[in-house]
């Protein structure tokens, strides 16, 4: 039995007069009007189409690095070349952020935001045993895949993540500083395994947090941000556990 604004039913729940069935397995949450509904699946089709555009040119981006030696040989010979596609995807957050919603100047920045990041994977990728690389890469689209199907569920059950926001965030700067300490500091192999395990927690925590604000809290006109939140999530995962595997092996 489920009451919402002097309006009863049972299995179902009216918003602004809107009635909707939240056990059909098509309405993202429980409240939301069918208008709204459509309208935020469209959305999130969008967002995650964007999203399988980068990883894509990450892919392909990544298999070049890897097959063409020159470049390789370039990039791991050259640290200040490194360093600047290191830099230039943080330089780029800015633009982007401001132009997210100008057409096509947002597109722009994403793409050189995207070819960035994808040319330091393609680096650490390239400095990796080709099984860890798999491994590391089947183990990252079933974490990725089992908490976004989970976190879908959970919003259809009317489970709400917006707690965990303060919480991996402040994971997230112990990280930052545990990481920068190590290079004054170097940890041992215990060590070096837990942080490389509270990083996956911590990153598969951002999946399930800005998966859930996809589907309730992003705007429509956020479509760039919110591709750009859960590629930065999928990309820190891969490189956690490709880090951990690798060391590992070591």
């Amino acid at each position: 039995m489920n009451k919402m604004h002097g309006y009863t039913e049972v299995g179902t729940n009216s918003v602004k007069g809107v009635e909707v069935d939240i056990e059909s397995g098509e309405t993202l949450y429980p409240g939301l009007s069918k208008g709204e509904n459509q309208l935020r699946w469209g959305f999130i089709r969008k967002v995650y189409g964007i999203l399988a555009a980068q990883m894509v040119l990450t892919t392909l981006i990544s298999f070049v690095t890897v097959l063409y030696a020159p470049i390789n040989d370039l990039l791991k010979g050259s640290p200040g070349i490194l360093l600047f596609f290191a830099i230039l995807p943080l330089i780029l957050l800015w633009p982007l952020h401001v132009y997210q919603q100008k057409h096509p100047l947002n597109f722009v920045f994403l793409g050189l935001f995207t070819l960035c990041l994808s040319v330091t994977v393609g680096v650490a990728v390239g400095n990796t045993d080709g099984a860890i690389v798999l491994e590391a890469l089947v183990l990252t689209s079933a974490v990725v895949a089992s908490l976004t199907a989970y976190t879908f569920w959970a919003s259809k059950k009317g489970k709400d993540f917006s707690f965990l926001g303060p919480v991996l965030f402040t994971g997230l700067i112990v990280l930052l500083v545990t990481g920068f300490m190590q290079m004054f500091f170097p940890l041992g192999s215990t060590t070096n395994a837990v942080y490389g395990a509270i990083g996956a927690v911590i990153f598969s925590g951002y999946i399930v947090y800005d998966t859930d604000n996809l589907i309730k809290r992003f705007t429509y006109d956020e479509y760039i941000w919110a591709s750009i939140t859960l590629y930065l999530d999928i990309l820190n995962l891969f490189l956690t556990i490709l880090r951990m595997l690798r060391q590992s092996n070591n």
